[in-house]
């Protein structure tokens, strides 16, 4: 939570990757991207065979010119994930989101369509 509040208020990371540790038992931090980092460096940071949840800052400028920023939050569950990961981290979404306050846009994807670039644009406005 602690890196969670430093990107909201002190906006001093672009993305934050959460995974359970090896025996589902807590949440913790997986990988932290720096402001500098990337909109394919958090792409690339989600592994292709294992969930997680993570939370990206995505800066953009409106259709009036206005800078804005949303703060997603993303369930990674690819479908070539083991059927007991996809579980547990479906089952403990709901408690370890509502941690989370000041979350803008929520999303679940089971592949990199689903977070595609034009995607998260589209769901930014």
């Amino acid at each position: 939570m602690l890196k969670f509040g430093e990107l909201q208020s002190k906006r001093l990371h672009r993305f934050i990757v959460y995974k359970m540790d090896k025996d589902y038992k807590e949440i913790v931090v997986d990988q932290v991207g720096d402001r500098t980092a990337s909109y394919e460096d958090f792409t690339n940071s989600l592994p292709e065979n294992d969930c997680r949840y993570a939370i990206y800052d995505f800066d953009f400028v409106t259709a009036e010119d206005v800078q804005k920023s949303r703060i997603f939050y993303i369930l990674w569950s690819p479908s070539t994930a083991k059927v007991r990961s996809k579980m547990l981290y479906a089952s403990s979404n709901q408690k370890f989101k509502s941690g989370l306050n000041g979350i803008q846009v929520e999303l679940q994807a089971t592949d990199a369509s689903e977070i595609s670039l034009d995607e998260i644009k589209d769901r930014a406005r």
